[in-house]
């Protein structure tokens, strides 16, 4: 990398792999840098600097119409040599070399475009080139005068220099996460750079965000399930997972049939699940779109309604896979109303209609709310949304809403409306959250082109089968609804007898906050893992949660008691 200079104007780069025309015109661009200004090289008369790593090396590039602004290189693992090879023995780096390693080389940029933003556009494909081609780490050999700029970026000088030609030179080295926390630290940086690129390479500019989920009781199953004999000892109350079994008659068929099930294709249309869920829901068929989950609807619908010029309204604190979608995959514009400890994080209801009166794309309103239990009546809902702008678009997620009063649904309204949608999990209230069964349920016109970007066989077999058989069986149902509403106030007043405040729930869940001069629930809930509990780090699941935010699954009346003993155990010593 060589020194600043005036910059270009210019509105925007094409960030590119290299072409053949590209690569001949990088071999002279580095004959005209690395040999003649910055004399690292000797001149030669070809007026071309290649090497034995070229036809290996990955070289990424800014162009500027016509004009390649700048360049960089990448030697991948695969390659087995490095150019760092040249000037340090392998038993002398304070690294290792193995599949992981890339090695970051040439960052050059033409005198016109110093000062501009190409140096760092550069950096970051390199970085995101590695990332997304399963890299863990990168070393790279910077020239002395612009070393922190490398260091700035967040690598790290290893005390290693070498001189070649007239050019001293580090040697760095950083793992892939510690550049990216770097980078992640610099606010708008990443908006900075996409601004007036056109990212040409085969992967997203951003890396994909991953949603943070419960489920970390799996580490003591064993991600490929080789410890289930463990599960009767583990307590899995950072999912919100039933507490009771399916239906005995879900169990029946699933048991008698198995063999066949698992080897027999399900209905592509999954068309009997459809018209289950419709008859048990007093709605048409037409009003019905079934996925893998209320994660798959989220997924498929959103992005086909929106955009990043979008404006979405969402509860906070709520189900954080929305503010995901919303954010880091179609990002964009979210609002939140916020919800406040000092009201049990209800939802105001005047400034819920008063968002409600503003054009939003796209309202969300998860209720029973997650992670805070609370649940809008739905005599007080309606009438709010009546009067929503007519360009929104509403969304409820109503996974919850059974352990409520199941005539609490907006389905049926739903089913009538232009702009209602209900998302409907049956993965909670069914006790079928590893068959993963969700549908909506909307206006069919609203519904029409979701129908386009459902995969055949949405559902698999054993999932169409448990889902019609739990539809089937209302009374056992409506028996274990009862009981969880039992076994949540009696969870609540052992909870509030180790001085925790818990906020009145109405679902499967307690929201909980542990006394301020305590430990924070990060540390309980590590503690608790070493018992076999796994609870929820509610802190977060919203920026006002605070970091004494605890989230507890309610679980049959034993294994309530356990978690009860061994939380007195924990937060006591």
């Amino acid at each position: 990398m060589t020194e600043t200079h005036s910059p270009a104007p210019i509105d925007g780069f094409e960030l590119r792999l290299a072409t053949e025309s590209d690569r001949e015109l990088i071999y002279r661009l580095r004959h005209e840098v690395y040999a003649r200004e910055i004399g690292q090289h000797a001149v030669n008369s070809d007026e071309r600097l290649i090497d034995n790593l070229d036809e290996a090396n990955i070289y990424l590039v800014a162009g500027c119409g016509d004009q390649i602004a700048g360049f960089i290189s990448l030697t991948p693992p695969e390659c087995g040599r490095y150019s760092i090879d040249k000037y340090f023995a392998r038993r002398d780096l304070p690294f290792a070399v193995d599949d992981g390693l890339f090695e970051v080389r040439l960052l050059t940029v033409q005198k016109p475009y110093r000062g501009t933003r190409v140096a760092a556009l550069l950096g970051y494909a390199a970085l995101r080139w590695c990332e997304a081609h399963g890299g863990t780490h990168m070393a790279a050999i910077g020239r002395r005068e612009v070393l922190s700029a490398y260091l700035k970026a967040g690598l790290l000088d290893c005390g290693m220099q070498i001189q070649s030609g007239a050019v001293h030179y580090h040697l760095l080295h950083a793992t892939l996460q510690g550049v990216r926390d770097r980078m992640d630290s610099v606010p708008g940086l990443v908006t900075l750079l996409e601004r007036g690129t056109r990212w040409a390479v085969g992967f997203p500019l951003r890396k994909p965000a991953a949603c943070f989920h419960g489920g970390a009781f799996f580490e003591a199953v064993g991600p490929r399930f080789d410890k289930l004999h463990t599960v009767p000892g583990i307590i899995n109350a950072d999912v919100l997972d039933a507490w009771f079994p399916p239906a005995p008659a879900v169990l029946t068929s699933l048991t008698e049939h198995l063999p066949w099930l698992l080897r027999t294709s399900p209905p592509t249309g999954c068309e009997g699940l459809v018209e289950t869920i419709a008859g048990a829901r007093g709605v048409k068929p037409g009003n019905i779109a079934v996925g893998s989950g209320s994660s798959d609807l989220i997924f498929r619908s959103l992005p086909r309604w929106l955009n990043r010029k979008s404006r979405v309204l969402l509860l906070d604190p709520t189900y954080g896979e929305y503010a995901h979608v919303l954010e880091k995959v179609i990002r964009c514009t979210v609002d939140g109303l916020t919800l406040r400890r000092e009201s049990n994080y209800d939802v105001a209801l005047d400034e819920l209609a008063a968002a409600l009166r503003i054009p939003y794309d796209l309202v969300v309103l998860v209720n029973p709310n997650s992670p805070t239990g609370r649940h809008v009546d739905a005599a007080s809902l309606a009438p709010l949304l009546e009067g929503a702008h007519p360009a929104t678009r509403v969304w409820i997620d109503e996974t919850y809403v059974d352990f409520v009063d199941s005539a609490q649904s907006f389905e049926r309204i739903a089913a009538q409306s232009r702009n209602i949608v209900v998302c409907k999990s049956m993965s909670k209230a069914y006790a079928l959250s590893g068959a993963r069964v969700a549908y909506l349920c909307a206006s069919p016109h609203q519904l029409e082109e979701l129908h386009a970007f459902t995969p055949p066989w949405a559902v698999s077999l054993l999932g169409q089968l448990a889902a019609v058989r739990a539809l089937e069986s209302p009374d056992y149902y409506n028996a274990r609804w009862s009981g969880t509403a039992s076994l949540r106030l009696q969870l609540a007043e052992g909870l509030a007898d180790l001085g925790w405040h818990v906020v009145p729930g109405a679902a499967n869940f307690l929201l909980c906050h542990l006394p301020e001069y305590g430990p924070a629930a990060s540390e309980v809930v590590a503690k608790c893992c070493e018992h076999g509990l796994f609870l929820r780090d509610a802190s977060r699941m919203g920026a006002n949660l605070g970091i004494h935010a605890i989230r507890v699954a309610v679980k049959d009346a034993e294994t309530n008691r356990r978690m009860l003993a061994i939380l007195c155990a924990v937060t006591r010593n």
